[in-house]
């Protein structure tokens, strides 16, 4: 008996050693996983130093553009001399609720050197801006309801999807699936387009 209570504290000692370890690797544990969505007042704020386009993208909090994949092709186009994170989202996407308050740290602390746009999937207009509204992003997402945009224009069926552009519009990855901490949308940030 006295064996096996020895065994079982030693696993469960190893276990959450494993567990910290782990959530350190990684750069957050549960409580960056559930981090609140910032308020709108949080996301409005004017960045100093951000360049007329960067900060022209930040006045445009939530806003869901038209124009379908011309239009968005065009502001990928008039982005050019900035990296550009773009992140494909939708309301009844889970992971995607889960992970809007990382881009919308990440678009707070990099605004002034990096574009960031969202593009809604295959979504309903009312759901998309109640989802808006309730994690305000401090940037515009195109309106994609039939895919034209994940689809055609990035190959992608399943969200969330992130996708990184270099500051010469080179598309340097398409990413498929949540990014489980602030800290690995920061590092492929830093990897693929600000290189």
């Amino acid at each position: 008996m006295r064996i096996t209570v020895i065994v079982v504290c030693t696993l469960a000692v190893a276990a959450a050693l494993t567990l910290g370890l782990r959530q350190a690797r990684d750069g957050a544990g549960a409580s960056e996983r559930a981090l609140s969505p910032l308020t709108r007042a949080a996301v409005s704020t004017p960045i100093a130093g951000a360049p007329p386009r960067l900060a022209a993208l930040r006045r445009q909090v939530s806003v869901l553009r038209g124009g379908g994949r011309v239009a968005f092709d065009a502001q990928l186009r008039a982005l050019r001399g900035h990296p550009v994170v773009v992140n494909l989202w939708a309301s009844w996407c889970g992971p995607c609720r889960t992970e809007l308050p990382l881009f919308q740290r990440e678009a707070n602390r990099l605004g002034a050197r990096v574009a960031f746009l969202g593009v809604n999937v295959d979504d309903e207009r009312d759901a998309a801006e109640r989802l808006a509204a309730r994690y305000p992003m401090p940037y515009p997402s195109y309106f994609d309801p039939r895919s034209n945009i994940a689809v055609g224009r990035f190959g992608s069926r399943v969200l969330p999807v992130t996708v990184l552009f270099d500051a010469r519009g080179r598309q340097a990855i398409v990413r498929q699936g949540e990014f489980p901490t602030r800290a690995k949308l920061a590092a492929a940030i830093e990897r693929y387009a600000l290189r």
